[in-house]
């Protein structure tokens, strides 16, 4: 019942954000649908050659991607990474950060705004390995923050 009762209430804030949010929470759900059967579908190998360039985090691109973003393309930023993180808990499936930052980055794309997603990888507490994907565009944490500690960053797709 109280699951119920804060549905209902996620969907009356979801009726007063206004139609912009409204059509991004769409949009992000509908992209994380199409990264998780990707992700199902193909190999990695195929699904990374869409993701960009992969680069050491080092890389000069990795620091240079926010570099004259606009004050639209941070609001835009911020905005798809409210609406990848708002509808990610309502997804029929678990959205998990590969995902959330695929759906964002597929976002950020159509709207020509340059992204990085981060990879990293540390010793895990449950399990031997902990993985995590993140996103940064225009300056602006996407999707995948706060990145945890143990945590060493692998790479980037630029």
């Amino acid at each position: 019942m109280a699951r119920l009762r804060s549905l209902a209430r996620k969907v009356r804030t979801l009726g007063g954000v206004g139609h912009h949010r409204r059509a991004l929470v769409i949009e992000a759900a509908i992209s994380m649908f199409i990264a998780r059967i990707s992700l199902l579908l193909f190999p990695f190998a195929r699904i990374a050659r869409r993701l960009g360039a992969f680069v050491p985090p080092t890389d000069p691109r990795v620091a240079a991607h926010a570099e004259g973003a606009t004050d639209r393309q941070i609001r835009l930023a911020r905005d798809i990474g409210w609406a990848v993180r708002a509808s990610a808990p309502f997804m029929p499936f678990r959205s998990v950060c590969l995902q959330q930052a695929m759906a964002a980055q597929m976002m950020l794309r159509r709207r020509g705004i340059p992204t990085v997603m981060h990879f990293g990888a540390g010793r895990g507490d449950e399990k031997p390995i902990d993985a995590h994907a993140w996103l940064d565009a225009a300056g602006v944490k996407v999707t995948g923050y706060p990145v945890a500690p143990n945590l060493a960053e692998i790479g980037c797709f630029v």
